[in-house]
Protein backbone atom coordinates (compact mmCIF):
# COMPACT_ATOMS: atom_id res chain seq x y z
CA UNK A 1 0.00 0.00 0.00
CA UNK A 2 0.97 3.26 -0.98
CA UNK A 3 0.05 7.01 -0.95
CA UNK A 4 -0.77 7.95 -4.77
CA UNK A 5 -2.53 11.19 -4.06
CA UNK A 6 -3.26 14.39 -1.61
CA UNK A 7 -6.05 16.36 -2.46
CA UNK A 8 -6.95 19.72 -0.84
CA UNK A 9 -10.41 21.15 -0.45
CA UNK A 10 -9.75 24.90 0.76
CA UNK A 11 -11.18 27.77 1.53
CA UNK A 12 -9.17 30.95 3.52
CA UNK A 13 -10.07 29.64 6.85
CA UNK A 14 -10.60 26.11 6.06
CA UNK A 15 -8.64 23.29 3.93
CA UNK A 16 -9.58 19.72 4.19
CA UNK A 17 -6.84 16.87 3.23
CA UNK A 18 -7.98 13.79 1.36
CA UNK A 19 -5.30 11.39 0.76
CA UNK A 20 -5.79 7.92 -1.28
CA UNK A 21 -3.76 5.08 -1.47
CA UNK A 22 -2.88 2.78 -4.80
CA UNK A 23 -5.34 -0.13 -3.29
CA UNK A 24 -8.40 1.64 -3.33
CA UNK A 25 -7.90 3.57 0.81
CA UNK A 26 -9.00 7.17 2.06
CA UNK A 27 -8.68 9.40 4.86
CA UNK A 28 -9.67 12.84 5.64
CA UNK A 29 -7.25 15.27 7.95
CA UNK A 30 -8.13 19.25 7.82
CA UNK A 31 -5.15 21.83 7.78
CA UNK A 32 -5.39 24.36 10.83
CA UNK A 33 -7.84 26.91 10.59
CA UNK A 34 -7.19 30.56 9.74
CA UNK A 35 -4.81 31.06 6.15
CA UNK A 36 -5.70 27.55 5.69
CA UNK A 37 -5.26 28.38 2.26
CA UNK A 38 -1.59 28.98 2.55
CA UNK A 39 -1.12 25.70 4.50
CA UNK A 40 -2.34 23.59 1.61
CA UNK A 41 -0.21 25.62 -0.91
CA UNK A 42 2.69 24.49 1.94
CA UNK A 43 1.46 20.80 2.04
CA UNK A 44 1.48 20.35 -1.98
CA UNK A 45 4.93 22.18 -2.48
CA UNK A 46 6.80 21.54 -0.07
CA UNK A 47 5.26 18.14 2.03
CA UNK A 48 3.01 16.08 -0.92
CA UNK A 49 7.00 15.47 -2.83
CA UNK A 50 8.00 13.55 0.27
CA UNK A 51 4.76 11.75 0.98
CA UNK A 52 3.52 10.21 -2.11
CA UNK A 53 4.57 6.97 -2.43
CA UNK A 54 5.40 6.42 1.32
CA UNK A 55 3.55 3.83 3.06
CA UNK A 56 0.59 5.75 4.66
CA UNK A 57 0.28 3.00 7.75
CA UNK A 58 3.93 3.94 9.19
CA UNK A 59 2.53 7.47 10.43
CA UNK A 60 5.06 8.83 12.97
CA UNK A 61 8.06 7.63 10.41
CA UNK A 62 6.56 9.89 7.77
CA UNK A 63 5.52 12.83 9.71
CA UNK A 64 9.49 12.18 11.05
CA UNK A 65 10.55 12.36 7.72
CA UNK A 66 8.84 15.24 6.18
CA UNK A 67 10.35 17.73 9.29
CA UNK A 68 13.62 16.22 8.73
CA UNK A 69 13.01 17.14 4.79
CA UNK A 70 12.13 20.54 5.02
CA UNK A 71 14.40 21.52 8.25
CA UNK A 72 14.87 24.57 6.72
CA UNK A 73 11.18 25.33 7.08
CA UNK A 74 10.54 24.95 10.60
CA UNK A 75 7.65 27.25 11.19
CA UNK A 76 4.23 27.00 11.33
CA UNK A 77 3.05 26.59 7.43
CA UNK A 78 5.15 23.41 7.48
CA UNK A 79 3.71 22.03 10.90
CA UNK A 80 0.01 22.78 9.72
CA UNK A 81 0.85 21.35 6.81
CA UNK A 82 2.13 18.24 7.94
CA UNK A 83 -0.54 18.26 10.67
CA UNK A 84 -3.50 18.05 7.79
CA UNK A 85 -1.27 15.10 6.23
CA UNK A 86 -0.91 13.37 9.75
CA UNK A 87 -4.40 13.61 10.75
CA UNK A 88 -5.95 12.31 7.24
CA UNK A 89 -3.64 9.33 7.59
CA UNK A 90 -4.66 8.33 10.92
CA UNK A 91 -8.36 8.46 9.34
CA UNK A 92 -7.19 6.23 6.62
CA UNK A 93 -5.81 3.83 9.13
CA UNK A 94 -8.46 3.84 11.42
CA UNK A 95 -10.78 3.01 8.48
CA UNK A 96 -8.56 0.23 6.93
CA UNK A 97 -8.59 -1.30 10.55
CA UNK A 98 -12.32 -0.65 10.99
CA UNK A 99 -11.58 1.11 14.27
CA UNK A 100 -11.83 4.82 15.53
CA UNK A 101 -8.42 6.95 15.97
CA UNK A 102 -9.86 6.98 19.95
CA UNK A 103 -9.61 3.43 19.84
CA UNK A 104 -6.20 3.06 17.76
CA UNK A 105 -4.84 5.51 20.69
CA UNK A 106 -5.73 3.59 23.24
CA UNK A 107 -9.33 4.89 24.10
CA UNK A 108 -10.82 3.98 27.71
CA UNK A 109 -13.43 6.74 28.07
CA UNK A 110 -16.52 7.68 25.59
CA UNK A 111 -17.24 11.48 26.09
CA UNK A 112 -15.03 14.90 27.15
CA UNK A 113 -15.99 17.34 29.96
CA UNK A 114 -15.54 21.02 28.41
CA UNK A 115 -15.03 24.22 29.43
CA UNK A 116 -17.04 26.86 27.79
CA UNK A 117 -14.24 29.12 26.46
CA UNK A 118 -15.12 32.73 25.57
CA UNK A 119 -12.78 34.12 22.64
CA UNK A 120 -13.93 37.80 23.17
CA UNK A 121 -12.89 40.68 25.22
CA UNK A 122 -15.09 43.24 23.45
CA UNK A 123 -17.25 41.98 25.72
CA UNK A 124 -18.40 43.57 29.30
CA UNK A 125 -17.87 41.83 32.61
CA UNK A 126 -21.76 41.54 33.39
CA UNK A 127 -22.45 41.00 29.61
CA UNK A 128 -19.94 37.85 29.92
CA UNK A 129 -21.67 36.72 33.05
CA UNK A 130 -24.71 36.59 31.93
CA UNK A 131 -23.70 34.46 29.11
CA UNK A 132 -21.87 31.98 30.83
CA UNK A 133 -25.05 31.62 33.09
CA UNK A 134 -27.12 31.06 30.30
CA UNK A 135 -25.04 28.41 28.59
CA UNK A 136 -24.41 26.67 31.97
CA UNK A 137 -28.20 25.95 32.12
CA UNK A 138 -28.77 25.39 28.63
CA UNK A 139 -25.47 22.89 28.22
CA UNK A 140 -24.60 21.90 31.87
CA UNK A 141 -21.19 23.33 31.86
CA UNK A 142 -19.29 23.30 34.87
CA UNK A 143 -16.45 24.99 33.46
CA UNK A 144 -15.09 28.35 31.77
CA UNK A 145 -12.19 30.57 30.76
CA UNK A 146 -12.54 34.03 30.19
CA UNK A 147 -9.89 36.06 28.49
CA UNK A 148 -7.74 38.90 30.66
CA UNK A 149 -5.62 41.65 29.72
CA UNK A 150 -5.28 42.38 25.81
CA UNK A 151 -3.02 39.88 23.11
CA UNK A 152 0.23 40.99 23.68
CA UNK A 153 -0.81 43.71 25.48
CA UNK A 154 2.77 44.48 26.94
CA UNK A 155 0.48 45.22 30.30
CA UNK A 156 -2.03 47.58 28.59
CA UNK A 157 -5.81 46.28 29.25
CA UNK A 158 -8.44 45.60 26.69
CA UNK A 159 -9.85 48.68 28.31
CA UNK A 160 -8.35 50.26 32.01
CA UNK A 161 -10.17 48.16 34.73
CA UNK A 162 -11.07 45.43 33.09
CA UNK A 163 -9.50 42.37 34.51
CA UNK A 164 -10.29 43.65 37.74
CA UNK A 165 -13.55 44.04 37.55
CA UNK A 166 -13.70 40.63 34.79
CA UNK A 167 -12.58 38.64 37.18
CA UNK A 168 -14.78 38.81 40.69
CA UNK A 169 -17.65 39.54 38.47
CA UNK A 170 -17.36 36.02 36.65
CA UNK A 171 -16.82 34.29 40.24
CA UNK A 172 -19.34 36.18 41.64
CA UNK A 173 -21.89 35.19 39.03
CA UNK A 174 -21.08 31.78 39.18
CA UNK A 175 -22.07 28.86 41.88
CA UNK A 176 -18.45 28.11 44.04
CA UNK A 177 -18.65 24.49 42.20
CA UNK A 178 -17.91 26.16 38.57
CA UNK A 179 -14.21 25.62 37.64
CA UNK A 180 -12.89 28.99 36.03
CA UNK A 181 -9.64 29.80 33.87
CA UNK A 182 -8.36 32.30 32.49
CA UNK A 183 -6.83 33.26 29.57
CA UNK A 184 -3.82 36.04 29.00
CA UNK A 185 -2.97 35.50 25.39
CA UNK A 186 0.73 36.97 26.31
CA UNK A 187 -0.73 40.23 27.70
CA UNK A 188 1.39 40.12 30.52
CA UNK A 189 5.05 40.76 31.95
CA UNK A 190 6.41 39.05 34.73
CA UNK A 191 5.18 41.55 37.37
CA UNK A 192 1.78 42.67 36.28
CA UNK A 193 1.15 38.53 35.21
CA UNK A 194 1.93 37.84 39.50
CA UNK A 195 -0.95 40.71 39.91
CA UNK A 196 -3.15 38.98 37.74
CA UNK A 197 -2.20 35.78 39.22
CA UNK A 198 -2.79 36.60 42.58
CA UNK A 199 -6.38 38.07 42.42
CA UNK A 200 -7.28 34.58 39.66
CA UNK A 201 -5.61 33.03 43.32
CA UNK A 202 -7.81 34.85 45.77
CA UNK A 203 -10.93 34.36 43.43
CA UNK A 204 -10.50 30.56 43.52
CA UNK A 205 -9.59 30.25 39.66
CA UNK A 206 -7.91 26.67 38.53
CA UNK A 207 -5.06 27.91 35.90
CA UNK A 208 -3.96 30.96 34.16
CA UNK A 209 -2.62 30.11 30.73
CA UNK A 210 -0.15 32.16 28.58
CA UNK A 211 0.47 34.90 30.92
CA UNK A 212 3.63 36.60 29.86
CA UNK A 213 4.44 36.58 25.85
CA UNK A 214 4.54 33.09 24.46
CA UNK A 215 8.46 32.87 23.21
CA UNK A 216 9.35 34.44 26.55
CA UNK A 217 10.07 31.23 28.23
CA UNK A 218 11.88 32.73 31.27
CA UNK A 219 9.06 35.32 31.93
CA UNK A 220 6.60 32.37 32.36
CA UNK A 221 8.46 30.53 34.38
CA UNK A 222 9.03 33.24 36.99
CA UNK A 223 5.61 34.04 37.26
CA UNK A 224 4.64 30.34 37.63
CA UNK A 225 7.18 29.35 40.70
CA UNK A 226 5.73 32.93 42.11
CA UNK A 227 2.13 31.75 42.01
CA UNK A 228 0.03 28.92 43.66
CA UNK A 229 -2.15 28.50 40.94
CA UNK A 230 -1.22 26.25 37.69
CA UNK A 231 0.37 28.33 34.56
CA UNK A 232 -0.32 26.42 31.36
CA UNK A 233 0.89 26.85 28.21
CA UNK A 234 2.65 26.05 24.70
CA UNK A 235 -0.50 26.47 22.41
CA UNK A 236 1.74 28.13 19.94
CA UNK A 237 4.63 26.30 19.74
CA UNK A 238 5.94 23.99 16.83
CA UNK A 239 9.19 23.19 17.93
CA UNK A 240 9.37 19.27 20.06
CA UNK A 241 13.07 21.16 21.12
CA UNK A 242 11.13 23.79 22.42
CA UNK A 243 8.59 21.82 24.26
CA UNK A 244 11.38 20.09 25.90
CA UNK A 245 13.02 23.11 27.21
CA UNK A 246 9.98 24.42 28.70
CA UNK A 247 9.19 20.99 30.41
CA UNK A 248 12.74 20.34 31.41
CA UNK A 249 12.65 23.96 32.96
CA UNK A 250 9.12 23.99 34.45
CA UNK A 251 7.87 27.25 32.21
CA UNK A 252 4.31 25.77 32.75
CA UNK A 253 2.30 23.20 35.23
CA UNK A 254 0.24 22.06 31.93
CA UNK A 255 1.07 21.56 28.46
CA UNK A 256 -1.27 22.47 26.15
CA UNK A 257 -0.35 21.43 22.46
CA UNK A 258 -2.72 22.20 19.81
CA UNK A 259 -3.33 19.13 17.44
CA UNK A 260 -3.30 21.34 14.21
CA UNK A 261 -0.47 23.97 15.12
CA UNK A 262 2.12 20.87 16.64
CA UNK A 263 1.57 18.48 13.32
CA UNK A 264 -0.69 16.40 14.02
CA UNK A 265 -1.72 13.46 16.44
CA UNK A 266 1.81 11.93 16.37
CA UNK A 267 3.64 15.51 17.63
CA UNK A 268 0.96 16.04 19.98
CA UNK A 269 1.57 12.81 21.23
CA UNK A 270 4.73 13.05 21.53
CA UNK A 271 4.48 16.12 24.12
CA UNK A 272 1.76 14.37 26.33
CA UNK A 273 4.38 11.57 26.52
CA UNK A 274 6.88 14.33 27.52
CA UNK A 275 4.74 16.14 30.14
CA UNK A 276 4.08 12.38 31.34
CA UNK A 277 7.33 11.35 31.85
CA UNK A 278 7.63 14.90 33.87
CA UNK A 279 4.53 14.21 35.59
CA UNK A 280 2.50 16.81 34.07
CA UNK A 281 -1.28 17.17 32.73
CA UNK A 282 -1.71 17.84 29.10
CA UNK A 283 -4.89 19.71 28.18
CA UNK A 284 -4.61 20.27 24.24
CA UNK A 285 -5.83 23.46 22.99
CA UNK A 286 -8.89 24.10 20.48
CA UNK A 287 -10.18 27.33 19.69
CA UNK A 288 -13.45 26.35 17.00
CA UNK A 289 -15.52 23.33 15.86
CA UNK A 290 -13.61 22.12 12.80
CA UNK A 291 -11.99 19.11 12.97
CA UNK A 292 -9.38 19.91 15.11
CA UNK A 293 -12.13 19.51 18.04
CA UNK A 294 -13.14 16.17 16.78
CA UNK A 295 -9.25 15.73 16.87
CA UNK A 296 -9.05 16.73 20.23
CA UNK A 297 -11.88 14.47 21.40
CA UNK A 298 -10.08 11.37 20.50
CA UNK A 299 -6.91 12.44 21.55
CA UNK A 300 -8.36 12.93 24.91
CA UNK A 301 -10.29 10.15 25.00
CA UNK A 302 -7.18 7.99 25.21
CA UNK A 303 -5.03 10.14 26.81
CA UNK A 304 -4.11 9.36 30.56
CA UNK A 305 -2.21 12.53 31.53
CA UNK A 306 -5.53 14.54 30.04
CA UNK A 307 -6.41 17.55 32.25
CA UNK A 308 -10.05 17.13 33.80
CA UNK A 309 -11.81 19.43 30.92
CA UNK A 310 -11.18 20.24 26.90
CA UNK A 311 -11.56 23.55 25.75
CA UNK A 312 -14.82 24.07 23.83
CA UNK A 313 -15.51 27.91 21.96
CA UNK A 314 -18.67 29.49 23.19
CA UNK A 315 -18.62 31.34 19.92
CA UNK A 316 -20.45 30.78 16.47
CA UNK A 317 -17.55 31.36 13.70
CA UNK A 318 -19.54 31.00 10.57
CA UNK A 319 -17.28 29.57 8.43
CA UNK A 320 -16.75 26.41 11.07
CA UNK A 321 -20.75 25.85 10.95
CA UNK A 322 -22.22 22.93 8.35
CA UNK A 323 -18.87 21.99 7.79
CA UNK A 324 -20.15 17.99 8.80
CA UNK A 325 -22.91 15.43 8.00
CA UNK A 326 -25.12 14.57 10.89
CA UNK A 327 -22.09 14.85 13.47
CA UNK A 328 -23.69 15.38 17.34
CA UNK A 329 -20.13 17.71 18.70
CA UNK A 330 -22.49 19.93 20.77
CA UNK A 331 -22.09 19.93 24.96
CA UNK A 332 -25.07 18.06 26.73
CA UNK A 333 -24.72 17.71 30.29
CA UNK A 334 -21.22 19.29 30.46
CA UNK A 335 -19.38 16.69 28.27
CA UNK A 336 -19.25 15.72 24.30
CA UNK A 337 -19.34 12.69 22.94
CA UNK A 338 -16.79 11.20 21.07
CA UNK A 339 -17.47 10.40 17.25
CA UNK A 340 -18.04 6.64 16.91
CA UNK A 341 -17.25 5.01 14.08
CA UNK A 342 -14.06 4.20 12.02
CA UNK A 343 -11.38 6.93 11.41
CA UNK A 344 -12.66 10.13 12.95
CA UNK A 345 -16.29 9.22 12.93
CA UNK A 346 -17.14 12.04 11.56
CA UNK A 347 -18.47 13.08 7.42
CA UNK A 348 -17.64 16.57 5.59
CA UNK A 349 -20.24 17.52 3.63
CA UNK A 350 -19.88 16.62 -0.35
CA UNK A 351 -21.40 20.44 -0.99
CA UNK A 352 -18.90 22.32 1.32
CA UNK A 353 -15.90 19.96 -0.81
CA UNK A 354 -17.71 20.47 -4.38
CA UNK A 355 -17.51 24.30 -3.55
CA UNK A 356 -14.05 24.74 -1.98
CA UNK A 357 -10.60 25.30 -3.97
CA UNK A 358 -9.37 22.23 -5.49
CA UNK A 359 -5.62 20.77 -5.96
CA UNK A 360 -3.81 17.17 -6.25
CA UNK A 361 -0.93 15.77 -5.59
CA UNK A 362 -0.30 12.70 -7.40
CA UNK A 363 2.65 9.97 -7.36
CA UNK A 364 4.45 9.79 -10.66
Amino acid sequence: MKIASIETFSAKEVSFVRVRTDDGHEGYGQLSAWNANISALALHQQIAPIALGSDPLAIEELVERCFLKEYKFPGAFTTRAIGGLDTALWDLKGKAEGKSVCQLLGQYRTSIDAYGSSMRRDITPQDEAERMKRLQAEHGFRAFKIRVGKVFGNDVDQWPGRTEELIPTIRQALDGQTTLFADGNSAFTPKRAIEVGRLLEQHRYSHFEEPCPFPELEWTAEVAQALDIPVSGGEQDTDLSQWQRMIRMRAVDIVQPNVSYVGGISRALRVARMANEAAMLCTPHNANKTMTLVFTLHLLGALRNAGPYMEYTLEHDPWAEGLFEDADLEVRDGSVAIPEGPGWGVKIRQDWLDKADYAISRLD
